[in-house]
């Protein structure tokens, strides 16, 4: 049934995006060469590479390879690299809570602006914030790896594997290995299904013929809890979790509030070890071919034999039916640069951040903050989806937050708020997570803009009233959340807040000019909803649009927050995101934003920022946002493709996160091995460079006219 809800849903809403293709061409003459375009950069490795390992997946369900194109070696890339592990959204594990947990026990109290106290849950370091922070929390499905009957005994290594030739064919989905073990030739192919958490798997060998050489698979306990991002996992206490073969072909598991089935196509046997089971082919066969199912059910129905064609056919289309942009021609160094980074996101977004669920900030590669979905990411996640022609996967985030609007109004009533209050660390239940979590207001207005996007990706469909409860909602809440202060006659945001740049008291942060300018620009979106829908407009918004206060700056430049203004004289303040540049760039012109001051304040944040201390991977994107839409391309290319801190991205497409190099000097450490937010800004930014803006003076608006790049492009639909 999931399944066919996902294909209903998907063919709902690609005819339009199909009719969006053929009529935005911008570019002239024959359309783009897609397979060819996409086949020059399928990720091709001769060795091995710990930082490179490669991903199958159908969105909500992934499966990382390493060079074996299995996960025979988890630890190695786990402690070098980028981990190997197989996830899904919708398993979730959940302790016991004997001690009845709840959020008001990580309370603390904070003063709002009409004096009033409430408490809200931010100690995340007592056992109750800990606790709700760790529960639920995703839950690795298990690891499938050659075995081999290794000459001598002893287990398999990495040295054992040589002249290795590993690709990742982009235009069908499926990942090709190649290379010798004790001087045999062994392939794999490895692939996922579109519509089911299925691996599909073809190992052949003379090894496999002679028996010595098939498939483990194995199911650790969990990840290991006292490693917040990207942990290992755990493989203690066996006797804490089941894993029992209830068939030849299916072994049901139970971990801590979850049970799920792995059926396989196969007949497996015990390992002789805890949760381990063997695989191998008929005697005198060479070839070995398994698929292997994962499901949320007590019992699983029989699985097919592997389908590599209906796996390439979901994926020529995918590249055939969306944007595209084709760089060759050009001269300029950076032009292959933007083009590769272009499909391989394209690519990973596609196979871990458009799940029904959505999706963690490392996707479907390794776990982060537990698993937790960071509402105020959902933008960075999924709003390239829609620009580039893909309307039906930022759909499936959205229809999370449609189907989860009760527990948000919840939310909205506890904090004694109209509409609908968005969770910022949350599992799938939309359940809080204790700690700066719930002062986050930027996350508030994005199923707005969200819903706007899929609107006019098809204005005749059915966004409209899909979305109508959803938009309508959340913008009651966001009027709420302001106070008009009676002494200036504005409305007032904060406190308590913690701004989009997190490095300010929560307590006293008030009138963020990022946060301000969002909520301006959202109740005239939701004004627009209701007009559209024969509604009268709101008259509190209204109001709330014509005096809410005024965005903060100081000395000719925007700052990031009208009680803090001190950004550009403080350098403590200028690492994080430089957000205050959001109100035009994410955003579009309006007057609420003046031009030339932002124009200042871009110069100042190229030139003074403090980017070593600490930036994000989405932040490089958003500056190059801005940079577009005042009209300097040279700068938005120079940006978003800029080598730097915490934007340097893999052979994989991957752009892994460092931690704080102040606080461990010449020991940096990859505190997140991969960051989907990174990927998804980074197609969101060239959306709106290649594919523009409403009212934008050129074609390829954010592409520098300097007689160096040759741009064809086609299938675009531009931001607001």
């Amino acid at each position: 049934m999931r399944a066919i809800s996902r294909w209903l849903s998907s063919a709902l809403l690609t005819l339009p995006a199909l009719v969006a293709v053929a009529a935005q061409t911008s570019s002239k003459g024959p359309s783009i060469d897609r397979e060819s375009l996409v086949a020059r950069h399928s990720p091709r490795l001769r060795g091995l590479d710990y930082d490179s390992p490669l991903t199958v997946g159908n969105g909500g369900f992934a499966f990382t390879a390493d060079v074996t194109g299995l996960q025979t070696f988890p630890a190695e890339y786990q402690r070098a690299g980028v981990p190997v592990e197989t996830m899904s959204r919708w398993a979730w594990a959940c302790d016991e809570n004997p001690a009845g947990y709840v959020l008001a026990d990580a309370n603390r109290d904070f003063v709002h602006p009409d004096g009033t106290v409430r408490g809200y849950p931010t100690v995340a370091s007592g056992p109750a914030g800990q606790w709700l922070r760790k529960n639920p929390r995703i839950h690795p499905l298990g690891q499938i790896a050659l075995d081999w009957d290794k000459p001598g005994g002893g287990e398999i290594t990495p040295e054992d594997i040589r002249d290795i030739d590993q690709r990742l064919d982009l235009w069908r989905g499926v990942i090709h290995s190649r290379y010798t073990l004790n001087g045999y030739p062994v392939t794999v192919a490895t692939a996922c299904l579109p519509d089911s958490d299925t691996v599909l798997l073809r190992l052949e060998s003379d090894l496999v013929a002679s028996g010595s050489l098939g498939f483990r698979l194995a199911f650790p306990r969990g990840h290991d809890l006292g490693v917040k991002n990207t942990p290992g996992y755990d493989w203690s206490a066996p006797e804490s979790h089941r894993s029992e073969q209830v068939a030849p072909n299916l072994v049901q598991r139970r971990v801590p509030g979850l049970d799920y089935a792995v059926a396989l196509n196969h007949p497996a046997k015990p390992a002789g070890t805890p949760h381990t089971f063997l695989v191998r082919a008929e005697p005198g066969r060479s070839v070995l071919s398994l698929a292997i199912r994962f499901s949320q059910t007590a019992v699983s129905e029989p699985v097919a034999s592997p389908d590599f064609e209906r796996v390439a056919r979901h994926w020529e289309s995918f590249w055939r039916t969306s944007a595209a942009a084709d760089f060759t021609g050009s001269t300029s160094p950076l032009a292959e640069k933007l083009e590769r980074r272009i499909v391989l996101s394209q690519y990973l977004t596609a196979v871990q951040m458009a799940g029904e669920s959505p999706p963690q900030e490392s996707g479907l590669t390794c776990a982060t903050w537990y698993g937790k979905h960071h509402t105020e990411m959902i933008w960075w996640h999924a709003a390239h989806f829609a620009l580039w022609g893909r309307p039906e996967l930022l759909a499936r985030n959205l229809d999370w937050y449609a189907n989860r609007l009760p527990e948000a109004r919840a939310i909205a009533t506890g904090r004694g708020l109209r509409g609908a209050r968005w969770a910022k660390m949350t599992g799938p239940d939309l359940r809080e997570s204790p700690g700066g979590n719930p002062l986050i207001v930027w996350n508030q207005p994005h199923p707005v803009y969200l819903a706007e996007l899929l609107r006019r990706s098809d204005p005749g469909g059915d966004a409209l009233e899909r979305y109508a409860a959803l938009v309508q909602e959340t913008a009651d809440c966001l009027a709420s959340m302001l106070w008009l202060d009676p002494a200036r006659d504005r409305y007032v945001l904060g406190p308590p807040l913690w701004i989009a740049q997190e490095i300010y008291d929560p307590a006293t942060s008030r009138n963020p000019g990022f946060e301000l300018a969002y909520w301006r620009w959202a109740l005239g979106v939701a004004q627009s909803w209701r007009e559209r829908r024969g509604l009268a407009r709101e008259p509190l918004w209204d109001d709330i649009i014509a005096r809410i206060s005024p965005l903060p700056e100081k000395d000719g430049k925007y700052v990031a927050l009208e009680s803090h203004p001190d950004t550009w004289e403080n350098v403590e303040s200028r690492h994080d995101h430089p957000s205050m540049l959001m109100s035009l760039g994410v955003l579009p012109a309006t007057d609420f934003v003046d031009r030339a001051t932002m124009q200042r304040t871009l110069d100042a944040v190229l030139r003074d920022w403090d980017w070593e201390t600490k930036i994000w991977g989405w932040d490089y994107p958003m500056i190059a946002m801005t940079a577009a839409r005042l009209g300097r391309p040279e700068v938005a290319v120079d940006i978003l493709l800029r080598d730097g801190p915490n934007n340097r991205y893999l052979p994989n497409g991957h752009c892994p996160q460092r931690s704080d190099e102040k606080q461990r000097p010449g020991q940096p450490r990859r505190e997140i091995a991969v960051y989907l937010p990174a990927n998804g800004s980074f197609l969101s930014a060239a959306a709106l460079m290649l594919g523009g803006w409403d009212g934008a003076s050129r074609t390829h608006p954010g592409i520098p006219q300097d007689g160096a790049w040759t741009v064809r492009a086609e299938g675009w639909q531009p931001l607001p």
